[in-house]
C-alpha cells in the first residue's frame, strides 16, 4: 500500500512525494480534486477522487461530466477528504 502525503492522498511511488495528476501518462504536480461518484457503484454519499494539474482539469471533468458522475472540482489546497472517499491511481 503506498504511504499517504499531507493531503491524505497515496503517491504512486510509495513515497511522501507531494500528489501528482490522474491523467494517463502525466507526472505533474496536482492542483485540483475531482470528487466523483458512480451512482450504479457507490453509495449516493461516497465520493472518490481524481487529482488534477491546471492543463488536465477540464479535460478531467468533462470526462467525468458526461457520465453523471462529477460531483465537485475543489483546489487541492482547500478539499477536507471526506471519510470514505478515496483516490484513484493515474
Amino acid at each position: 500500500m503506498n504511504s499517504p502525503d499531507s493531503t491524505g492522498f497515496p503517491d504512486s511511488s510509495g513515497t511522501d512525494a507531494a500528489p501528482t495528476c490522474s491523467a494517463k501518462g502525466c507526472r505533474d504536480a496536482a492542483v485540483w480534486v475531482l470528487a466523483w461518484n458512480n451512482p450504479k457503484l457507490h453509495a449516493p454519499e461516497r465520493r472518490k477522487t481524481w487529482l488534477a494539474c491546471e492543463e488536465h482539469r477540464e479535460h478531467l471533468s468533462q470526462f467525468l461530466g458526461v457520465r453523471g458522475f462529477l460531483k465537485d472540482v475543489v483546489k487541492l489546497d482547500a478539499w477536507v477528504q471526506p471519510e470514505g472517499s478515496e483516490r484513484l491511481s493515474g
